[in-house]
């Protein structure tokens, strides 16, 4: 292929998922030349056709139709009808179709360059795409960005066979709801898939090397997701691994634990990590660096060892979240351009979307803790609050982590329904260095869960009043002890 034949860009973005398809539209914006490459058939990545769309369409129809049954069963009507997977899912396929398409007019409307095939490096400027036909294009760029995404870790001694044994991203072809599931792992993707089974009436148990699922996650909302699972027959057994795995196709899948206890299910849910999509990359034709763990490393701007080179998204590790990935998208091209760029810092929010769902945002106790030294935490729980009790939502909590002498928000986690939209308060309380007494002197609609806000505010305010009422008691027993 001859210098003709090679396109050059100013950007050349790889991947398509949302951290990619937000760095492309960035510099496109900016004025560039810009060219998105994709190996798989649609915009989106996992986020879209195997992971976020996917399961949280997943989780709204198991509402739906909870809440339904609830209603019926308030009524005196009876349903027996048994789920199925599918017919939960009958929907799915266009709300990705839906998402897909839209990221797809977003790269058209901004003048992106859409290339399908999978990229490889030749050098540190030049990639070689390959096209599905066998087509090859050289291109270069000024500046490139791996956004390649990561896939479901398949260790070597455990047999994924997605039929008895499944991964994360297989896991939504099961037709049927199983009468138990054994899930190994309790990040994310575990837990979330764990809760909607367990809701489902599968029989759950989650088995973890931790001592508590979702561990960077404050203890109070760990225990209710953990009593959530309780209450609908499920388990997590913490401190165990799996030594050895099993399938008999007419019994199921059998477990043997690391204490030599064997457990039995109908089907298994491996959701034990990721890895970095980085195998058919060439990166050794470049200078960059991988970490121990198969990631990309980069820089507090995303950059790599390659100056010209960033990386964004589950690539690079944790948090791997994809509202995470997109802002770090944006920030390597503002960086790679030489324009200001904030480094993600603690006012990233967390959504988890268990059952019930979970949020955080800034600091939690001990962290807090540690950096300001006295702190006081203030508390509201959904069941008390009138909405809660309307839309029946019991299982609901508010926590608030606050500085002892200033009363600045430090922290806001939040486990119940609606946790990941109003955990957003709490970032902008947070980001505007708020102190917790204006969510007191603020006015929250009512009836609203929102209003959580101003009765965790309330309790943090009477434990001050109360941290500074003994210290004026102290300070007078010493002064009368001198006297």
């Amino acid at each position: 292929m001859n210098a003709q034949q090679t396109r050059h860009f100013d950007f050349v973005i790889i991947g398509g998922g949302p951290a990619g398809q937000k760095a492309a539209i960035q510099a496109a914006k900016e004025g560039h030349s810009v060219t998105l490459i994709e190996r798989d058939q649609q915009i989106g990545g996992a986020c879209v056709h195997r992971g976020t769309i996917p399961s949280k369409t997943l989780r709204e129809r198991i509402l739906q139709l909870t809440q339904i049954q609830q209603h019926c069963e308030a009524a005196g009507i009876q349903s027996d009808s048994e789920i199925q997977i599918p017919s939960l899912l009958n929907h799915l396929q266009s709300v990705v179709q839906a998402h897909s398409d839209y990221m797809f007019r977003q790269i058209e409307r901004n003048d992106i360059e859409y290339r399908h095939g999978q990229a490889g490096f030749i050098d540190e400027h030049t990639l070689e795409i390959i096209q599905p036909n066998g087509q090859r294009e050289l291109l270069t760029a000024d500046f490139i960005i791996i956004a390649t995404g990561s896939r479901p870790r398949n260790p070597d001694n455990v047999l994924i066979d997605h039929e008895h044994v499944y991964d994360s991203d297989s896991i939504l072809s099961m037709i049927y709801v199983p009468e138990s599931m054994i899930v190994l792992g309790a990040g994310v993707i575990a837990t979330e898939y764990a809760s909607m089974l367990a809701v489902l009436g599968s029989q759950v148990t989650i088995i973890d090397k931790g001592n508590r699922p979702l561990s960077f996650l404050e203890k109070e909302l760990t225990e209710r997701y953990v009593s959530t699972l309780e209450n609908f027959n499920g388990r997590y057994i913490p401190g165990m691994s799996v030594d050895e795995m099993r399938v008999d196709h007419v019994s199921g899948v059998s477990c043997t634990l690391s204490n030599g206890q064997i457990l039995c299910s109908e089907k298994v849910l491996f959701a034990l990590g990721r890895v970095a999509n980085i195998e058919t990359l060439n990166i050794d034709n470049t200078g960059i660096q991988t970490t121990p763990r198969g990631l990309i490393a980069v820089d507090d701007h995303y950059r790599t060892a390659v100056a010209h080179i960033y990386a964004v998204g589950d690539i690079i590790g944790p948090p791997a979240l994809a509202s995470t990935s997109m802002e770090q998208g944006r920030q390597a091209v503002r960086h790679a351009l030489g324009k200001p760029s904030a480094h993600l810092s603690r006012t990233i929010p967390v959504g988890i979307f268990t059952i019930p769902e979970m949020a955080a945002v800034g600091l939690g106790e001990e962290a807090a803790r540690a950096e300001y030294g006295a702190i006081v935490t203030g508390s509201a729980l959904f069941e008390e609050i009138a909405r809660g009790q309307i839309s029946g939502i019991q299982d609901g909590l508010l926590k608030l982590v606050v500085a002892a002498d200033t009363g600045q928000i430090l922290g806001v986690h939040i486990a119940g329904e609606g946790a990941a939209e109003l955990i957003h308060i709490g970032q902008i309380a947070i980001l505007k260095a708020m102190r917790v007494d204006e969510l007191v002197e603020n006015i929250f609609n009512f009836p609203t869960l929102a209003e959580a806000y101003r009765v965790a505010a309330l309790d943090v305010r009477q434990k001050r009043e109360a941290m500074a009422a003994k210290s004026d008691r102290d300070n007078v027993n010493k002064t009368v002890s001198g006297q």
